[in-house]
């Protein structure tokens, strides 16, 4: 997977300019990322109790890292109807799915270009 391979599910020049396009700060910041949605995402059950919670640390997290859709959806689903829960969950994980796969891609371009030296 590399650049190439992006959806379009993360802006990435909002953590770079957050960085200051240094890769090695960027790298430390997505891997975050990833570590905190593997984290959260066990919670993302509507029979959780924690689920409110774990939708807003997914969505503070990716907001950061320019998932503007999957914090959006993280907001509607967060201040949502309990009884609704459960599709909007759904969504989360599908746009917590797409932006760790722009994750990864992005990744694996970073470590790529620290090969070229």
């Amino acid at each position: 997977m590399a650049r190439r391979d992006l959806s379009g599910a993360v802006d990435f020049t909002v953590l770079e300019t957050m960085t200051g396009g240094m890769d090695d700060v960027t790298d430390e910041v997505l891997g975050l990322f990833a570590e905190q949605a593997r984290m959260w995402s066990a919670l993302l059950d509507a029979s959780s109790e924690g689920w409110r919670d774990a939708v807003h640390t997914i969505r503070g997290a990716g907001a950061g890292i320019g998932a503007k859709t999957l914090a959006e959806v993280c907001a509607a689903v967060e201040h949502g109807e309990q009884a609704a829960a459960p599709a909007g969950l759904e969504r989360v994980r599908t746009a917590l799915d797409a932006a760790l796969a722009d994750v990864a891609a992005y990744r694996h371009e970073l470590a790529l270009r620290s090969l070229k030296g």
